[in-house]
């Protein structure tokens, strides 16, 4: 086990396409890093530079105490776990998973012992003599991984393991390896666009946006605090709502943010804890509102200046809860990130820009909303999040993050 260093670390191809831009990252020893991002962000790449496949065009590798930038993919002692499984059709699960140890001419009696502890844990070993053909998906990931577990290397490279799966095998196959993560306590380096197993899987996860890094944290920091809107607008299922609303401050003192239609009042905490927001009023700022932090009026006993007023265009019942899809008489958000997200979901233009918004609110199964019905919203406004609508950049202090 090692820890991990990625400094200045880029790639530029030849007709000068840049992939990756001055990445600095440090990955301690026995951590768990997701790396995440949209398709064509650069994290394939980056990762595929770890395992030296692919050529560095500035910035070092460090693995452990060593710099690896020219040393050859088998001698970096790192395991490589593909999307595409790649096993060996001919071969038995036990032959695929000690292939590896068996090209380093390794005794038969260590290769057995290690092959039967690895299959042991990722619960293979009834399936030992099978052909890959006769496995299920879930199954042919398990001996994916188990020939990269037994090299105990320094180093697990895992890319997009789980996108060919199913999502009940996607959550079975989540578990697992954060199970043996744990258990093994190995360096790990995970790539995924899916921001639900960066989120689950991650100590620490990484979002990259065309080839830069946006922010690095614990989970649960990147959905509290992310430091720009895309990073706001791509942690989160379903994603954050954002649109444009003005900062005022009425004659008692108090500040509201105010749509064309409804305004919302700030409690004195959210400018305690953002005190750049002072800046803003009078402006217009970007406002931030998780689904999760919105309710049915109805079931919510103070709700005076914290409503919004539309009428419900869809209703999604998910069981635990329900998704009410509502319009609001404000602009959309139109900054490089939003457009950046955007252009991930495959939408056509930002949210309608200049069409108002359509705003998700996640609310009580106890609800009875229904499509068409007029829909009062309480918004938690202690949960507000807000960003400069010119640079994309979350307003917190009075240096603005």
């Amino acid at each position: 086990m090692a820890e991990l260093v990625l400094a200045g670390l880029g790639k530029a191809y030849g007709d000068g396409t840049r992939a990756v831009t001055n990445l600095d990252l440090n990955i301690r020893d026995g951590e768990f890093l997701v790396l995440v991002g949209p398709s064509g962000c650069g994290k394939t790449t980056a990762l595929r530079m770890m395992a030296g496949l692919e050529s560095i065009s500035e910035g070092t590798i460090r693995i452990g105490e060593r710099v690896v930038n020219d040393v050859p993919p088998r001698d970096r002692d790192v395991a490589m776990v593909f999307q595409s499984y790649a096993l060996y059709p001919h071969l038995n699960v036990y032959d695929n998973i000690a292939f590896g140890l068996t090209l380093r001419k390794m005794p038969k009696k260590d290769i057995d012992q290690r092959v039967r502890r690895v299959a042991e844990v990722l619960e293979l070993s009834d399936h030992l003599d099978r052909k890959p053909r006769n496995l299920s998906g879930g199954q042919r990931q398990r001996v994916a991984m188990g020939r990269a577990m037994v090299r105990a290397p320094q180093a697990f490279l895992m890319d997009e393991p789980l996108s060919n799966l199913d999502a009940k095998l996607r959550v079975q196959m989540r578990a697992q390896i954060a199970r043996m993560q744990r258990d093994l306590g190995v360096t790990t380096v995970y790539v995924t666009h899916d921001q639900t197993e960066a989120m689950t899987l991650g100590d620490r996860v990484a979002v990259m946006k065309r080839g830069v890094l946006q922010q690095v944290g614990p989970p649960q920091e990147l959905y509290d605090r992310p430091v720009n809107l895309f990073v706001a607008g791509f942690i989160g299922s379903p994603g954050m709502n954002l649109f444009v609303a003005k900062l005022v401050e009425d004659q008692d003192g108090q500040h509201w943010v105010t749509l064309n239609s409804d305004a919302l009042r700030l409690p004195e905490s959210v400018l305690h804890e953002r005190p750049a927001l002072a800046k803003y009023v009078g402006q217009n700022v970007v406002l931030g509102i998780r689904p999760e932090d919105m309710e049915d009026a109805a079931l919510v006993d103070q709700v005076e200046g914290a409503l919004l007023h539309s009428v419900a265009d869809l209703v999604e019942a998910m069981g635990s809860d329900i998704l009410v899809h509502f319009p609001v008489d404000a602009e959309a958000a139109d900054t490089d990130d939003t457009r950046a997200l955007a252009e991930d979901s495959g939408a056509d233009d930002v949210a309608g820009a200049g069409k108002g918004t359509v705003l998700v609110g996640r609310f009580s199964p106890r609800s009875r909303i229904y499509e068409g019905q007029q829909v009062a919203t309480w918004v938690d406004t202690s949960r507000l999040h807000f960003f400069d609508p010119a640079t994309g950049t979350a307003i917190w202090n009075e240096e603005i993050s």
